[in-house]
């Protein structure tokens, strides 16, 4: 209610609060009399800082009072002062009504709905909109909800990076709080059908210290990305232009780029492994990202697992990767293996983190390799903003 009153003392003017009213405080039985309109008016000026609630109700019953015959000046000010009242009220309260059905009543739809209210008569409102952009990841099954958050994400971070902020960022706790969730809806919500745009930003979500750099499923779909996007893409120009041809310094570099991809794969996918650790709700997921580590990690190593368990153990311990800059010469070093890789395909549907079709391969690329998918790309457990002012400690949402 803070912000209740905050506008009330913007819209009361001294010419209202001093009109003349009765000395009782006690309200008629019938509110719409002369003097029962006193008495209410009166409990109103009351009640406009102890219990704004109830003025606003008194308010909605004196302004539903049959208009009299002839309204004296005094008369006419109340009622232009009370309409300003309730309607500024009913807009306080909308914005808290919203937020409530976002962070603590989970009810995304309403909130969503009611949200959306609030930006047609205020599209500039740069609270509502990184409310709902950061939180776009969770309403991921609503096709239109999705498609709303993504902009509403997109919009609040073009805001942030051209200056504009926020005085109260709770409960997202900060700024980077705040960028961090409307990077990684972005990135779940791209995934699918823009992988290389998906992976940026999932790589920016990753950066900041939130529940978002602990979960497992931000690494796993940075694997996927990486395997949806780039990885598909060159693995099909390699195909195209090299595949069943002699080797040649050109096909070596393209070749080496590719296994740059591969390797941020493996990095990816060994983190995903070691933070899922052995909790129980990670296991089914887990199980399709070990398997994905050992296919890539096995391509990457003349078919051998030797090292892949100290890899995993000692991962976290290491900054994640950014995206590689593609080579331009061959990196010294032993020679490049001359094995065509495998063109995973395109992201089957609801599958938001890159499940491919491993077609395409010859006999030493990892053929059907496929990013650990996930029963629910909108929600990873452990990687919410949380329902509560200090959001350090996710909440499960599901």
């Amino acid at each position: 209610m803070k912000k209740l009153i905050t506008f009330l003392g913007i819209c009361t003017t001294v010419a209202i609060l001093a009109l003349p009213v009765a000395a009782h405080t006690t309200i008629a039985q019938d509110p719409c009399t002369a003097e029962g309109k006193t008495a209410l008016y009166q409990a109103i000026l009351k009640n406009l800082q102890a219990d704004q609630a109830k003025a606003y109700e008194d308010s909605k019953k004196y302004l539903a009072c049959p208009a009299a015959a002839q309204v004296d000046e005094s008369q006419q000010k109340i009622i232009d002062y009370l309409k300003k009242f309730v309607a500024k009220y009913e807009e306080a309260d909308k914005k808290n009504r919203y937020r409530q059905l976002l962070y603590v009543d989970k009810k995304y739809p309403e909130a969503y709905a009611l949200g959306k209210e609030i930006l047609a008569s205020e599209p500039e409102n740069l609270k509502v909109l990184v409310d709902l952009g950061a939180n776009g990841y969770l309403v991921a099954s609503n096709p239109s909800l999705a498609a709303e958050s993504l902009e509403y994400a997109k919009k609040s971070l073009q805001m942030l990076e051209a200056g504009k902020t926020l005085d109260d960022w709770q409960p997202l706790t900060s700024k980077d709080f705040g960028v961090a969730y409307l990077n990684y809806t972005i990135g779940a919500l791209s995934l699918e059908k823009d992988p290389s745009t998906s992976l940026k930003h999932l790589i920016k979500a990753a950066q900041f210290e939130t529940p978002l750099k602990k979960s497992p499923f931000t690494y796993a779909y940075i694997a996927g990305a990486y395997e949806t996007g780039p990885y598909a893409k060159q693995s099909e120009e390699y195909k195209l232009k090299y595949q069943g041809k002699d080797e040649t310094p050109e096909s070596k570099l393209a070749l080496a780029n590719i296994h740059q991809l591969v390797d941020r794969m493996i990095d990816a996918y060994a983190r995903a492994v070691a933070l899922a650790g052995t909790d129980a709700k990670f296991t089914q997921a887990k199980t399709g990202w070990n398997d994905s580590l050992t296919t890539w990690y096995k391509f990457r190593n003349a078919d051998k697992i030797d090292g892949l368990d100290q890899l995993v153990a000692g991962i976290l311990s290491k900054p994640l990767p950014p995206e590689p800059t593609p080579l331009t010469s061959l990196p010294a070093g032993p020679a490049t293996p001359t094995a065509t890789p495998a063109n995973t395909g395109t992201p089957q549907s609801g599958q938001g983190n890159g499940a491919g079709n491993g077609s395409g391969a010859s006999t030493a690329a990892p053929a059907g390799a496929k990013p650990g998918a996930t029963t629910n790309t909108a929600a990873p457990a452990g990687a919410k903003p949380a329902a509560t002012p200090k959001p350090d400690k996710p909440r499960n949402r599901r």
